[in-house]
């Protein structure tokens, strides 16, 4: 059976998809899942005290193996975070370091579950008439690593939390779009080539260094 090539969320659609969102928390998670490029429920297992702001690093608590992992996050992800934070413990978030991370914006206060998270992330979809799912930003979070030459793959492999390193192919794939760009940027450089051929090389001539010494005389 051929498998679905992953969706990528667009770096512009991503930014329209971040401004629609209505609160910092929203915006926050955002950023958490596509530097993390964790699950959208194993991000939500995060306590307070997961979060390592000196280390840049957040611990999830993986689907499959229930493992404990810490995971590497970007410097504006915190941002939002502290933001996040400090606008929910002055409405009375409940704080400490063994509390979840994520919480419901309204009393009676609740620990943040998939459902309502996929259900913001939904809200924003339908103010741009978008269709993204929380999981096309794990994808993005994948592509954005494999298009990093310096990031070995083996290490993507463990950030996600794949158990095989084959897993990856399917991001290999390059897209119906990639492809149409590929073939239509070869075909302008291959014009490009005819309409400004190179110039002749210059033709052969004789060292009058090497013709000085043969013939006993000075050629120039």
């Amino acid at each position: 059976m051929p498998k679905r090539i992953p969706r990528q969320i667009p770096e512009e659609k991503y930014t329209e998809v971040f401004a629609g969102l209505r609160s910092h928390r929203d915006r926050a998670l955002l950023a958490f899942w596509v530097a993390t490029g964790a699950r959208a429920e194993e991000l939500l297992t995060s306590t307070q005290n997961d979060a390592y702001v000196g280390e840049q690093t957040i611990g999830v608590i993986r689907k499959g193996s229930r493992a404990f992992q810490e995971l590497p996050v970007t410097r504006d992800a915190f941002v939002w975070l502290r933001l996040y934070q400090e606008e929910a413990w002055k409405k009375g978030v409940p704080r400490g370091r063994k509390r979840p991370l994520w919480w419901t914006l309204r009393r009676p206060w609740r620990p943040l579950q998939y459902d309502a998270a996929r259900m913001m992330f939904n809200r924003a979809n339908e103010l741009l008439g978008a269709n993204w799912t929380l999981h096309d930003l794990r994808h993005t979070a994948t592509f954005l690593m494999l298009d990093d030459p310096d990031m070995p793959p083996v290490y993507v492999q463990h950030i996600l939390g794949h158990k095989y390193l084959s897993t990856l192919d399917i991001y290999n794939r390059p897209t119906r779009d990639d492809i149409i760009t590929a073939g239509l940027a070869h075909h302008a450089r291959q014009q490009q080539r005819r309409e400004n051929p190179p110039p002749a090389p210059p033709a052969p001539a004789y060292n009058p260094d090497s013709l000085n010494v043969l013939f006993g005389r000075h050629f120039s």
